[in-house]
Order: C-alpha cells, then sequence, then structure tokens
C-alpha cells in the first residue's frame, strides 16, 4: 500500500520501519528532521508538511502526542485535508480525547476522507517487535481495508465500535495500566519498608492472581531501578487527563484516575516526568522514605 506516515516519535518511528520492512510505500514527516532522515535511510520517501505526506497516498497514517497536534496535523494549515485525494483513508493512531477523533471524522468525511482512530497499547518494546494491541473505532468497511496493514504494526487489531471507540478503549486501557502500576508500587514499597525483600515478594506472587501483563513488564524494570522511559510519565498523565475529562461529561466517578494522576503530576513537578510511567514507584519511596530497589 501506499502510505503518508506522520509524526516519528519514539513509538511512530518503529510503527513506520516495520511497514517499510513489509513492503509498503512509505512517504514520511515529521518536524523532527534526524527522525525523518533515518527513515529515509530505511527507503521511506519524505515531505516537507502534512499536505505533502498524504498527497497520493492511499492511506494517511497519524501518530501524534495529543489532541491539539492532530487536529493541526490534519484540519490546520498545510495539513493533512489540503492533500488527501478522496476516498483515502485517515488512521489516526495518536491517543487522544474521543470526541476530538469524533470532530476531525467529521471535517475529513466532508473531503470524501474516511477515518479510523486506533491507538495502540504497548509502549516502544512492542513498537519495535510490531506486536502493539490495536483498537479501532470507525465505519467496519475501511477497517477491513486496513487491516492487514495495521497487523504489520500490531499482534491484535480489535474494532471496537463506531468513530471514537478506540480512543475510548484507549482511555479504559491506560486507567488499568496506571492502577496495576500503582498497586505493584504500593505493593513493592509496603513489603521494603517492612523488611521484606521486594524481589521475592515479586517472585512470590507473580504465579498467583496478582499476575499480570504490567507486573511481568514493570516490576524487574523497578526492582532495578531502570526508569528508561518506554512509556512517560508526562504521555501517561495526558491520558489519564483525557480520562478525567471524558468521564466528567459523562458523570462517571474516577477516584482511582485522579490520585494516581496526582501521584504523576508531583513526580512531574519533581522533575521526572521523561521516566518510563513504571517510575511512579518513586512516589511511594518518597513518602514512605523506603527503596524497593537493589
Amino acid at each position: 500500500m501506499k502510505v503518508g506516515f506522520i509524526g516519528l516519535g519514539i513509538m511512530g518511528r518503529p510503527m513506520a520501519k516495520n511497514l517499510l520492512k513489509a513492503g509498503h510505500e512509505l512517504t514520511v514527516y515529521d518536524i523532527n528532521e534526524s527522525a525523518v532522515k533515518d527513515l529515509a535511510s530505511s527507503g521511506a520517501r519524505t515531505a516537507g508538511s502534512c499536505k505533502e505526506a498524504a498527497a497520493g497516498n492511499e492511506v494517511i497514517v497519524t501518530m501524534l502526542p495529543n489532541s491539539p497536534h492532530v487536529k493541526e496535523a490534519v484540519l490546520g494549515p498545510g495539513g493533512v485535508l489540503e492533500g488527501a485525494e478522496a476516498g483515502s483513508i485517515l488512521v489516526d493512531m495518536s491517543s487522544i480525547a474521543p470526541l476530538v477523533s469524533k470532530e476531525v471524522a467529521e471535517a475529513a468525511a466532508k473531503q470524501s476522507v474516511v477515518m479510523l482512530d486506533a491507538p495502540v497499547s504497548g509502549g516502544e518494546p512492542k513498537a519495535i517487535d510490531g506486536t502493539l494491541a490495536i483498537m479501532v473505532g470507525g465505519p467496519e468497511e475501511a477497517f477491513e481495508q486496513v487491516k492487514d496493514l495495521l497487523g504489520v504494526m500490531g499482534a491484535s487489531v480489535t474494532l471496537v465500535g463506531e468513530i471514537g471507540s478506540g480512543n475510548m478503549a484507549k482511555l479504559a486501557n491506560q486507567i488499568m495500566v496506571a492502577s496495576n502500576i500503582a498497586g505493584m508500587s504500593e505493593a513493592l514499597v509496603l513489603a521494603a519498608k517492612a523488611g521484606v525483600n521486594p524481589e521475592t515478594v515479586f517472585k512470590a506472587v507473580r504465579s498467583g492472581l496478582a499476575q499480570s501483563t504490567v507486573l511481568d513488564a514493570k516490576a524487574p524494570m523497578v526492582l532495578e531501578g531502570n526508569f528508561k522511559a518506554g512509556f512517560r510519565i508526562e504521555l501517561h498523565i495526558k491520558d489519564l487527563q483525557n480520562a478525567l475529562d471524558t468521564a466528567s461529561e459523562l458523570s462517571v466517578p474516577t477516584p482511582m484516575s485522579s490520585s494516581i494522576i496526582d501521584m504523576m503530576k508531583e513526580l512531574q513537578g519533581d522533575g521526572k516526568g521523561a521516566d518510563d510511567h513504571g517510575g511512579l514507584i518513586q512516589y511511594y519511596e518518597k513518602w514512605a522514605k523506603a527503596q524497593a530497589r537493589s
């Protein structure tokens, strides 16, 4: 397929490379010139704007930080809709507010461009491996046209419902992941404060009901004091804020998410916003005056 790919950050760059490896024709754009050069060296064509990246391509993928970036890239001057051809499919793989997905999709439809919202979960390691979980919202016909393309980047590709449903599923995912990390952090720091080896506790519980993908992925990292970002705290704050805003609109209580976002914001204020979200354990360590790390 001929694909325009916009957004070559920590997630977008490996995702785009996997599409190239699978034989798709890519035109890429990012404000980071070094990222663009890296993809060019792997065989991608380069564009000087979102408009140029969209022109002449069957599918346009956007992988950007948040709602305002997507709106600017798609709806703004020199944006995707100025270059996209009628009948093309816009796949926004950013994690943004569901209502913004609907707003952008409505604008795209006026130019006969179909949009899917298709946020991902799995962080940088799974982006590199092409094993992301991809949650999709939008028309089934468009989904079927790009399902195989998305399958190059993800191990699971699920159509959740209408436009915005993908991002709603991602918000649910981010609430669950944050809650898992917070629970793990609270438990390991409690063990450390009580004089019990946190690593031994991890080994003891990981085959029981407490076992989870989050525990297996994050506990070894935090026990080593490794907070190299696979998914940054500041980005998880963004996702939780989108979840809280959506919950407020729907009158849904979110006490856990509210507490965890406050913890993350405190760490961000301490200069740790670029740490991996597993670094949330540092909040508990700070106040307990105990380290769960070796």
